[in-house]
């Protein structure tokens, strides 16, 4: 058998697909919509309840008066304004300019909480300043930008650059050249912005949610789930069935419904299986309890014995046997009764249905299940019966809790792991591999039960109600042995 090294099986694992991600997205679309919906409502809410801010901003032009000089004059003029106007903004915000300010305008603020709203700037190579105001009102705003160009202005040409005669003009001029206007509408905040942020910042939540629970939800989903995991045949799906209980065995109860056309499905894959020997003997077992191994054995025997091939079903569950209770046969007496050699196996064997399908019941529980599956009665159990059918199905316990799986499988052909969607877990599904790679026993292939039938994991089925024949009653390429040998005796 093909081994699943540790390497294999963590690269199988963690390789994803863009196949993955679409479904991914699609399971957890719910998240993403109520994540994306959360991202643009507090976005919304934040946006309405920030107060709003008002910009507006006049320009200054710093000049040296050259009335009569000659052109070098007039140049060395404007290098020494633009040389001077980076240090005129730097004089914007100090209380020598916005004292005034407070005090014309009837400010309730200090100067250094009005500078924190007010900002100048003068572009590279120019003797012009931008100065820009911010606030909450839009008339307030024109206001301090407006008084605070005239008293820049003022203290330019009256107190930093003004000459030692008191009649005498200051060389250096400024001129308001744009005057602030109030601004129709606020700068901030930007509500369609906001919204458009907090809904990118909520898909990008609810996919890094959605990356996560995949992560962190280390269960088997889908048929791709498993093909990850194993490289042993997929033998079939098999869907969630929520009435499974109250009629588990419906390749009997509803013939001609989709579910049953998958055992058949199931059915006619185990034909091209390469298996040793004239009869082949199958272990149906799982990783775990509840994944549905019962119910697969009893369905595949009843599809296998449509086609007029010798079925034996065997319950080898000696520990919590269920084929009795969904065959609805007698169970008290079966395999263990045979195999301790108080009674023959011809006379425990019940003939179930109307074709050829044979069930032998586990019988009563015995103390020590492995023992007896693993012992020289239990070989000569199988080549009696090997004798008698075509194929021999035998239900086992699942393969980590205990080991009679494994200790059947090394008799049998091999071992179908049936592996339950949205339960078992992969390390499970490794472990059973490996478990069964570490006895030597052949897996055959897997099979995938309880498929969920809607959302981004569902196993589709088609509709197979065309005609009137019975699927089941068409043949199957079953190796069958001619001629028959004869029927065993009903209990």
């Amino acid at each position: 058998m093909a081994g699943l090294t540790l390497d294999d099986a963590y690269w199988s694992e963690h390789r994803v697909e863009l196949r993955d991600y679409v479904r991914i997205l699609h399971r957890n679309w719910i998240f993403l919509l109520a994540l994306l919906l959360l991202g643009i409502g507090v976005s919304a809410a934040y946006a309405l309840l920030t107060p709003p801010k008002y910009v507006t901003s006049t320009q200054l032009y710093v000049s040296v008066r050259t009335e009569g000089a000659a052109t070098g004059d007039l140049v060395q003029g404007t290098t020494f304004a633009r040389q001077m106007v980076t240090s005129y903004v730097d004089v914007i915000p100090t209380a020598l300019v916005l004292d005034p300010v407070i005090e014309d305008l009837d400010l309730d603020t200090s100067v250094s909480a009005l500078a924190q709203r007010i900002s100048a700037t003068t572009p590279l190579n120019t003797v012009t300043i931008d100065l820009t105001v911010t606030d909450g009102d839009p008339e307030l705003a024109a206001a301090i930008a407006n008084r605070t160009a005239v008293s820049f202005a003022d203290a330019v040409q009256n107190t930093l650059e003004k000459p030692g005669a008191d009649d005498a003009a200051s060389p250096v001029q400024v001129t308001v050249t744009n005057p602030a206007t109030v601004p129709a509408r606020p700068s901030s905040p930007n509500i369609p912005l906001f919204i458009a942020l907090g809904a990118m910042l909520g898909l990008a939540a609810g996919i890094g949610f959605a990356l996560l629970r995949t992560v962190l939800d280390t269960r088997i989903h889908t048929l791709h789930d498993v093909e990850h995991l194993t490289d042993r045949p997929l033998l079939g799906g098999i869907a969630f069935d929520p009435d499974a209980v109250k009629r588990p065995l419906i390749v009997h109860a509803d013939p001609r419904s989709p579910r049953s056309e998958s055992f058949r499905t199931l059915r006619t894959n185990l034909q091209f299986l390469d298996v040793d020997g004239d009869t082949r003997t199958f272990v149906i077992s799982s990783a775990g309890p509840g994944e549905g191994k019962s119910t697969t054995a009893a369905n595949l025997a009843i599809a296998l014995s449509e086609t007029g091939a010798r079925i034996a079903l065997v319950d080898g569950d000696l520990r919590l046997p269920r084929v009795a209770d969904y065959m609805a046969i007698e169970g008290g007496v079966g395999l263990t009764d045979v195999l301790i050699g108080r009674v023959d196996v011809a006379d425990v064997l019940q003939k179930w249905g109307a074709n050829s399908l044979y069930v032998l019941p586990s019988g009563t529980v015995p103390p020590n299940p492995s023992e007896l599956l693993g012992s020289a009665a239990m070989s000569r159990l199988l080549k009696t019966l090997g004798e008698y059918f075509d194929v021999i199905i035998i239900d086992a316990p699942p393969l980590l809790l205990v080991t009679d799986a494994a200790v059947i499988g090394r008799k049998a052909s091999g071992v179908l792991l049936a592996v339950a969607s949205g339960k078992t877990r992969k390390q499970e599904l490794t472990g059973a591999v490996r478990a069964l790679e570490t006895a030597g026993v052949a897996m055959l292939g897997a099979v995938v039960t309880m498929l969920p039938t809607k959302g981004p994991d569902s196993y589709g089925y088609g509709a197979y109600t065309y005609g009137s024949t019975h699927a089941g009653q068409a043949p199957a390429s079953v190796i069958m042995r001619t001629p028959l040998a004869p029927e065993p005796a009903k209990s």
